[in-house]
């Protein structure tokens, strides 16, 4: 048995656990002090700094639903790759999941840089690829 493989697939599994339970908080909870950060910083982008109208605070809401709850199903899926095909050492689950990471990071982050949404590359994007992409990187050997 490889202590260094099963360390990084629970490292893998374990960070999307974390970062589903991080979904859940933005569908339900993404006024919060959660993320008062990111919020604070899509205000002066949008809005130089003032209060999100009624409106928007409605839509901003409602995506943040949306997007919450495709974070949960996404994650999900890796959750399920990475305690199955991925343990197992199947070559095509670790290229999907590579594959859905860098997909999600490049769309995402090329649509905030598009709208001048650094905060959100920075904030969210790069830990997320940080925290299931090393585990990708230290694993590849084994596949």
């Amino acid at each position: 048995m490889d202590t260094s493989f099963n360390f990084w697939q629970k490292w893998l599994t374990y960070a999307n656990v974390m970062t589903l339970f991080v979904g859940v908080l933005v569908a339900f909870f993404g006024n919060s002090i959660f993320f008062e950060m990111h919020n604070g910083y899509t205000k002066e982008l949008l809005y130089q700094g003032k209060d999100f109208p009624p409106e928007s605070m409605i839509l901003k809401n409602w995506l943040f639903g949306i997007i919450g709850g495709t974070i949960v199903g996404f994650h999900t899926l890796m959750i399920f790759i990475s305690e199955n095909a991925f343990k197992n050492k199947e070559k095509w689950a670790y290229h999907a999941l590579w594959l859905g990471l860098l997909s999600w990071f490049i769309i995402d982050s090329s649509v905030s840089y598009f709208y001048g949404a650094i905060h959100n590359i920075v904030l969210i994007n790069l830990a997320a690829l940080l925290l299931i992409g090393l585990p990708l990187v230290m694993t590849r050997k084994y596949f």
